[in-house]
Order: structure tokens, then sequence, then C-alpha cells
């Protein structure tokens, strides 16, 4: 699984952006641009093992991808649920769970969600965020 990143210059430094997972940062180089996001994303999962591969593409965008998608996928529900403000209650509650560990779970990385249910719970805590992702081989 990979996600859309957008990269462009701004005076001195070349800023990126992963709106999926919130995040930002830059670069004095396109190349140091993609390194700093490469560690902004190992540093946000906090997992030793999890390591982000940048993928370049077009002028101004990129992907990224991980070596697990389920920790990408945990810290990319993890990142739009904060985005939201909402606690893990809140958002089993909104997935009609009666225990905040049902979806725990995913943002923990120990449940992989299908298809299907990773857009139930993207529905659940991020209703008006367009995610663009991909699966890649």
């Amino acid at each position: 699984m990979r996600f859309e990143g957008r990269m462009k210059k701004d005076g001195k430094f070349w800023l990126v952006e992963i709106p999926a997972l919130d995040a930002v940062t830059q670069g004095r180089t396109k190349r140091e641009a993609y390194e700093m996001a490469k560690d902004l994303i190992e540093t946000m999962a906090g997992r030793p093992e999890f390591e982000v591969t940048v993928y370049p593409g077009g002028r101004d965008t990129f992907e990224i991808g991980a070596n697990s998608t389920g920790m990408l996928l945990a810290l990319l529900l993890r990142r739009q649920r904060e985005r939201q403000g909402m606690t893990l209650s809140e958002a089993a509650e909104r997935l009609g769970q009666t225990s905040k560990n049902a979806y725990a779970r995913y943002e923990q990385g120990k449940a992989m969600p299908s298809v299907e249910k990773l857009e139930q719970l993207l529905k659940a805590i991020a209703p008006d965020q367009k995610i663009v992702w991909r699966f890649a081989a």
C-alpha cells in the first residue's frame, strides 16, 4: 500500500506533504526532503522495525510505502483520528462498538482490516477527508 505525497519549492526549501498521514516536512534539496519525510513517518510510527520507502513520481508528486502495511494502516488510522480530535472511545462509538478495544486493535497494528473494513473505519473517523492510496506490488 502506498500513500500519495506532494512536493513544492518554497524559497530555499522543498516542502513535502503526505495528506493521508497529516504530515509535513522540508529539506534544502529534493533528496533531503524525501529523507526527512521517511524519517518523520518512521518516527511517528515509533517502531524500530518499521521502515518507510519514498517513491519519487512526477515533478511534484511522490508516494510512500513501508515494509509493514499493517503498521502503515495503523499510523493512518491514528493520525486521522487525532486530526479529528477524536478519542478511541468516540471512534469505537461511531463504528457502533461498545468497547474502544475493537477499534484500538487496528491502530495498534494487531488487526489488519480488509479493504471494506478500512473504508468503514475511515468513514467513521474522517468522513470529510479524501485519502489517496493505492496497492502496489
